[in-house]
Parts: C-alpha cells; structure tokens; sequence
C-alpha cells in the first residue's frame, strides 16, 4: 500500500487562483495557473478553446481505473466592488478565512485538490496503478454550452472518458464532509398563455377576462401534489416565477394573462410526465371555467442518481476516516455538470462550505480547505489502493 503523504499546501494555490479575475466567460489566467502548478508533476495537458470559452484537460498516468477531479474556474461577477469588505479578487486572510469571489465556488476545490493530486503523484511516482485527471471549464457559471458538455465529447473522442468522477462543487453545509451529492433533481420550465377578450369592466359580459381562468390554473399548479418522491429523492416541486397581464389601468379587462413556473423533479418523472401533469391540470380548468390555453415547455436537465457502491463507499470512508462524520448523500439543490458526466460515468459531488457562494465576501475557512485536500488525498489513496 503506497500512502499519500499531505505535504503540499493548498492555501498558497487557493490565494493565487482568486487573484485570477475569472468572470465568465473569461480564463483570467486560471487555467494557465492550474497548467504551470501540474505540469512539472508529470500531468499532459491540453488547452481546449471552444467559442469564447477556454477550457482544460490535465491526465497523470494512462492506465485505469481512471479517477477524474471536475471543476471550473470561472465566477460569478461580484457585484459593486464597495459592497465587498475584502475585495473580491485580493485573496485576503482574516480570522482564519480566506476571503475572495471563488473562494467556495470552487476554485476552493480545485486547489485542495491540486494539493492532492501534486502529493499522488510524489508519492507513486510513475508507478501509479491507474490515472488521475483534470477536467477544468471555464463556462458552468454562464450557458454551459462551451465547456464540459464539449470537453466530454473531445474525450469520448480521443480516449479519455473516466471510470469514476468527483465534481468539486460546496457541499457541504453545517461542517465538512456532512454532504455527498450523489444525484440531482431535474429541471424544466414552463410558461402558459391564456387568452380571452378584452372589454370594460363596468360591462363584463361583453368581454371574456383570462385572469380568474390563470389564477385558477395557477392555484391547482400550487396545491395539487406531483409526487411523494422516492428513496433518494425528495417530492417533486413547482414553482411559480411569474403572473402577467400587461395591464396598466384598473377599467379594463387585459385580452391576455401569462404565467411562467418551473419544476424540480426526481427520477420518478421525466419532461414527457410532468408536460401531461400540466396540461391535465389545464384541462381541469377548461372544464370549469373554460378558457383558450397555448402551454410551453423548456426542457432543463432530467434527474439523476449515482446508485451507491464502492466508489460512493471510498469517498464516504475516506470522510469518516479523517473527520468522523457520517456524511449525507443527498439528491437535494440546483444543477451542476454533473449532470453532463453522468452521461459518461459514474459521478458524485463533494466539496466544502456552501453557506457563501455567490455571496459578497464569499469565504473559506482555511481549517476547512486543508480538511477538504486531505479527504481527497484519501479518496485517491483508497481509490487507487484497491486498483493495486
């Protein structure tokens, strides 16, 4: 058994990656900094440039299994830069936190696992009995059309799919290692056009309004349950985003009402049953109170789940081992590129904090990122230990 001593520090490489100004869909010199840190390590790498997006693959060794660490280093904008107490891009430390746009989201995760990824490859030497790789986008914050949708499909191409990946988004919530993302929820949006006659309301027989026929469907869209959920997910939920008339005076009945909502899903559902649940409950409201419905969909991300195993097993063991914490894996949240990879492989989610991300003065404590670079330490000597 080769053990992976922690003798690399992921602070210095956190500090230097935020002062990388990385705003989507700008590299900011992220990417060229993860490729200077690897390279002399014994990691190839490739730059892979779609559109206006920059993106990066890094591989140590050629052999499998082949674990792959998914990250990008792109950022949300920070905002009015007076906002900020610590300003977003000067890397600060304060109280034991280091404070910067990224700091959690996630370039935090791409240095605790730089720092671990330098110590495997110290620690195997050319001996390692598999591959350890990068696959790093600058485009998840915005469109993510140009990043790992397209990097995926240039490994599938040339050889490089992984058997295993871990995605580095924060997901954790109340101390680290609590939460393993091993699934999500799907995502689709609708919008409904219900359309009538316009007219006085002084004269409201003469006009026909769409507003009470909206409101109703509005109402079921709301209180009717879609599902129960499952053993690993929660029950489905709607959400409405938007109800509009377009109407700026109070004595006339609008011609037209619009309404927009979306749907977060678990795997007992797909686009085609949750468009039928819709438009049944449209369907209700016609035979009620009548009504001319137009119903739009826009399909978003289908659900999906990593069934537990040995891989969800190492990580949740290489957890327990260093903090004692049994951690959660949990379905719950938005959308991450896990959702693309997940066509390629078995993937799952773990990283630190995410009580800050997006936030003014987004932060990591440093305590937490060491913890964080450890546990992936860890999980690469326990993945690679049971390869041997």
């Amino acid at each position: 058994m080769t053990t992976v001593t922690a003798t690399t520090n992921p602070l210095p490489l956190l500090e230097a990656l935020i002062r990388c100004p990385s705003i989507t869909p700008e590299e900011g010199g992220a990417l060229t900094l993860i490729e200077e840190i690897l390279k002399p390590f014994g990691f190839q790498t490739v730059r892979l440039p779609f559109g206006e997006v920059d993106n990066l693959f890094a591989r140590l060794g050629t052999g499998q299994p082949h674990l792959c660490f998914a990250g990008h280093t792109d950022v949300v904008p920070p905002g009015a830069a007076e906002d900020w107490k610590h300003a977003p891009f000067a890397a600060e430390i304060v109280s034991g936190f280091l404070y910067g746009r990224g700091a959690s989201d996630m370039k935090g995760s791409i240095a605790a696992f730089l720092a671990a990824a330098i110590d495997v490859a110290k620690a195997y030497g050319p001996n390692l009995p598999g591959s350890l790789s990068f696959l790093i986008t600058g485009d998840e914050e915005g469109p993510a059309l140009n990043g790992t949708v397209k990097v995926l499909e240039w490994m599938h191409a040339n050889g490089q799919i992984p058997d295993h990946c871990i995605v580095g988004e924060p997901t954790c919530s109340e101390v680290p290692g609590d939460t393993i993302k091993i699934g999500r929820r799907g995502s689709i949006s609708f919008s409904v056009l219900c359309e009538g006659v316009q007219g006085h309301v002084a004269y409201p027989q003469r006009a026909d309004n769409p507003v009470p026929k909206l409101a109703r469907l509005v109402d079921l869209l709301s209180t009717r349950k879609i599902d129960g959920g499952n053993e690993n997910f929660d029950p489905s939920s709607l959400v409405v985003t938007s109800f509009d008339v377009a109407n700026t005076v109070g004595n006339i009945i609008p011609p037209r009402a619009f309404a927009r909502f979306n749907i977060r899903y678990n795997t007992s559902q797909t686009f085609e049953t949750l468009t039928a649940w819709v438009q049944a409950r449209i369907d209700d409201v016609k035979e009620t109170l009548g009504g001319r419905f137009t119903l739009d969909a826009y399909p978003g991300s289908e659900a999906f789940l990593t069934n537990p195993g040995e891989f969800v097993d190492i990580v949740q063991t290489a957890i327990q081992e260093l903090t004692g914490v049994n951690p959660q894996l949990s379905t719950s949240g938005g959308t991450s590129d896990a959702r693309f990879i997940r066509n390629y492989c078995p993937v799952l989610e773990f990283g630190p904090s995410n009580a800050t991300v997006h936030q003014v003065d987004e932060r990591i404590s440093i305590e937490e990122l060491k913890t964080t670079a450890d546990i992936y330490r860890r999980i690469a000597e326990k993945y690679f230990e049971s390869a041997a």
